[in-house]
């Protein structure tokens, strides 16, 4: 399967999902670590790409989002950012409403 299968597979089938640099127990970043720490003072279930362990994501990612950096978010298929932008929505109250509504949406799927 090429890579951009797998990119469009990964976001159709999580509704929630962060390309990331390392796991969310251990972020190899700093944007990463942050975005992660955002995430969880969401409370909602989400799942993550470790780009630093599938290369190939790492490289075509960028060229598929048109978003040269990483962390990525993707909600409901949709590119939110990186981490200024999940800062931002974060703290307006925004993050937390979108991601809610998603995963209020999946669980009555």
């Amino acid at each position: 399967m090429n890579t951009y299968k797998v990119i469009k597979e990964q976001i159709r089938s999580n509704p929630i999902l962060i390309y990331m640099k390392g796991t969310p127990e251990h972020p190899n970043c700093g944007f990463s670590a942050q975005a992660i720490n955002i995430l969880k003072t969401c409370n909602i279930r989400f799942a993550f790409v470790d780009v630093l362990q599938h290369p190939s994501i790492r490289l075509e990612l960028p060229k598929y989002s048109n978003w040269p950096t990483f962390p990525q978010l993707w909600v409901s298929g949709e590119l939110i950012g990186g981490c200024n932008i999940i800062q931002e929505l974060s703290s307006s109250g925004e993050l937390k409403r979108i991601l809610e509504k998603t995963f209020s949406e999946q669980q009555s799927e």
